[in-house]
């Protein structure tokens, strides 16, 4: 019987052994569990998400088949392919709408752009359209991206100097985002760009939010959907984030709907207007009912587009540009050569004519997205049964996902792939390249194209150019720098920088 036991255990410890050798094994792709797929794997490496997804594509050259648990309909077909994301964005777009599933994963943005399909995205789409492109709201973005340069980042950035503190860059972006796109959006400053740093709870909770949305990706639906009911884990975040949304964007409309009541009409301002005053009076040009719920989900939807990307996007050119000094030099020598030389040298901020001559600057923007893209992948789901340029198939079960940070590392898209060039996006005759955006898909591919792209570059240059030009930005020593874990791409401890006037 001793040594039936015996036996007995030298079996468990072999096996143990190989489970064990089988998952640390030095793999490119997820280990494939019988019954669970790749999903425990996935969890285990969540914290590296798109690392491992980069990994797994260049492996694969280029379109993976995720394979998940066997009874959570969770297969996904990972896919960075340059015709597979043309057809599915561009060419048989129709067959491809975000689904209903996105809508239950994103549902804290309600009905609004992002969410949205078929006829009510036409209708998103026709209404945010109106608003981008009419010309009292670009004179309201050129005058507020410009104040809150000189008077809110300005004077943080020179009390950091003064007091050779050590900041937050990225916590400091964040909350100029968020105040520039509250005003643009509401008409209202929450002033949160000061040297006293007030806590933001609207900003916190997006982050939840957006957390939370990650964890949705990568656990069966009825798993994240049970925590929802008992209010646990992430979902009890995503209960207390939506309730915190809700609250202040229902104060910004009530007092934007008493503002209007007491002024009795809409009239025109010099500086133009925001988003909550232009759909009051367009409401009847632009065929919509303007009702509190369709104000609270448009404008969940344009604060998360206008805070996090253009932050996100902020954070990691900087850093780029601050460990790069032969790209710092190059955009420092471009700014010079556009301003009166008896200006050359002196603290100075740029107005949007002046940017719009900056090429180099506009390429290393581009450079810096293609590296570090705010929203690191997105996902569709195919209506019928399709097959895929690749040859692959897929079908209304499965899950479609572009991995927009792994595109960017494919030396198979672009040449010199791991290297911070702002040249490629450069012509011989000087002028800015065009990409595909089946290739750079950063601001969205097709029909779906992001209407806020110039509103994005806007306000970039304009911060961008304001921190090279004036100061020197030095990386704490030691301080790690790596992507965290959300549907918006942060650096996961922060960006903690020293600041100094040049």
């Amino acid at each position: 019987m001793a040594l039936i036991g015996l036996g007995y255990i030298e079996i468990f410890l072999a096996l143990l052994c190989f489970l064990l050798f089988y998952y640390f094994r030095d793999s490119k792709y997820p280990t494939n569990w019988p019954i669970f797929g790749m999903l425990p794997a996935t969890l285990v490496h969540i914290q590296q998400i798109h690392e491992r997804c980069t990994i797994s594509m260049r492996a694969s050259g280029g379109t993976f088949l995720f394979k998940g648990p066997w009874f959570a309909n969770m297969d996904i077909l990972s896919t960075v392919d340059p015709a597979n994301v043309h057809y599915i964005m561009s060419a048989n777009f129709i067959n491809f709408p975000k689904g209903p599933k996105f809508k239950e994963i994103f549902d804290v943005l309600g009905n609004g752009i992002f969410n949205a399909d078929l006829d009510m995205w036409k209708v998103q789409r026709k209404t945010t359209r109106a608003l981008i492109t009419h010309h009292e709201f670009y004179k309201f973005l050129v005058k507020t991206s410009r104040d809150k340069v000189e008077k809110g980042l300005i004077p943080v950035l020179d009390h950091v100097c003064h007091e050779g503190s050590i900041v937050d860059l990225q916590d400091l972006f964040q909350r100029f985002t968020f105040d520039t796109t509250c005003i643009l959006v509401t008409g209202y400053d929450p002033g949160c760009v000061s040297i006293d740093f007030p806590d933001v709870p609207f900003s916190k909770a997006m982050d939840d939010a957006e957390e939370a949305i990650l964890f949705r990706h990568a656990l069966p639906e009825i798993i994240w959907k049970l925590q929802r009911w008992l209010k646990i884990g992430q979902e009890k975040k995503m209960i207390r984030a939506r309730e915190t949304l809700d609250y202040t964007i229902d104060k910004y409309i009530s007092k934007k709907h008493e503002e209007l009541k007491e002024r009795g009409n809409l009239k025109e301002s010099e500086d133009g207007f925001d988003l909550l005053t232009f759909y009051l009076k367009e409401e009847h040009n632009l065929g919509v009912k303007c009702d509190d719920k369709f104000l609270r989900d448009t404008i969940v939807n344009l604060m998360i587009a206008g805070r996090d990307t253009t932050s996100s996007a902020l954070t990691w050119f900087v850093w780029l540009v601050s460990t790069n000094p032969q790209v710092e030099k190059k955009i420092r020598d471009e700014i010079n050569s556009i301003i009166p030389n008896e200006e050359v040298g002196k603290f100075r901020l740029f107005n949007v004519q002046e940017l719009n001559k900056l090429v180099y600057l506009h390429g290393a923007l581009c450079d810096s997205l293609r590296l570090y893209p705010p929203v690191p992948f997105q996902h569709k789901e195919p209506l019928e049964e399709d097959t895929l340029p690749s040859g692959h198939k897929v079908h209304p079960k499965m899950k479609i996902l572009f991995s927009l940070y792994a595109m960017g590392r494919m030396e198979s898209i672009w040449k010199d792939c791991m290297e911070f060039k702002p040249e490629r996006w450069i012509s011989e005759r000087g002028t800015i390249k065009h990409e595909p955006s089946y290739k750079f898909m950063v601001f969205n591919a097709g029909p779906r194209t992001c209407l806020g792209k110039e509103v994005a570059f806007t306000q970039m240059k304009a911060v961008a150019a304001a921190i090279i030009h004036n100061y020197q930005v030095e990386l704490v020593k030691g301080h790690p720098v790596e992507p965290n874990a959300s549907v918006i791409l942060y650096m996961r401890y922060g960006f903690k920088v020293r600041i100094n006037r040049r």
